[in-house]
């Protein structure tokens, strides 16, 4: 069985990581999409809602299966006894930070091939980081993410708009 890993924040899933994810589906029996817990980083989702979300989004793609994994990726590989790492590429930009990233990783562990998947070119302009931006000023960004991310920002928006009331 060959298995490839997708690490991410995932926060929140966009249509550009679900592209990455679908088609990798289509090159490899297993896709284990890892829902990195990275403290350096303020989520606006806590890891299960992350995982959920991706869950939902993808059910219906047999071989794609949601997990978590925390600390360096190499580690996850390992424990997942993953074949290859997936990174989505928006542009070159990305691809200068994942480039040195995968040579990295393979560094650390000589196992750890990266394999880099171009997004659909919909989405090449499209971040997690934006997403949230759009949401949080009202903005439509439903063609950008799955249905159930449309309702759990909204949630989560008018969540922390009644906070702010207090």
């Amino acid at each position: 069985m060959r298995r490839v890993l997708y690490p991410g924040s995932f926060d929140p899933v966009t249509c550009g990581h679900l592209d990455v994810a679908k088609r990798a589906a289509t090159i490899f029996d297993e896709v284990l999409v890892a829902v990195a817990a990275n403290s350096d980083k303020k989520a606006l989702f806590s890891i299960e809602e992350r995982m959920e979300l991706f869950r939902e989004a993808c059910k219906d793609i047999p071989n794609i299966r949601v997990v978590t994994f925390k600390g360096l990726m190499v580690k996850a590989v390992n424990d997942f006894k993953a074949d290859a790492v997936i990174r989505g590429i928006r542009a070159a930009s990305d691809f200068e930070y994942e480039f040195q990233m995968a040579l990295m990783n393979r560094e650390l562990s000589g196992k750890c091939e990266t394999l880099f998947m171009m997004t659909d070119p919909a989405y090449s302009f499209v971040s997690s980081r934006l997403i949230k931006e759009i949401a949080a000023n009202n903005g439509e960004y439903s063609n950008f993410v799955p249905p159930c991310v449309v309702e759990a920002l909204r949630a989560k928006m008018k969540e922390k708009a009644d906070s702010a009331k207090v």
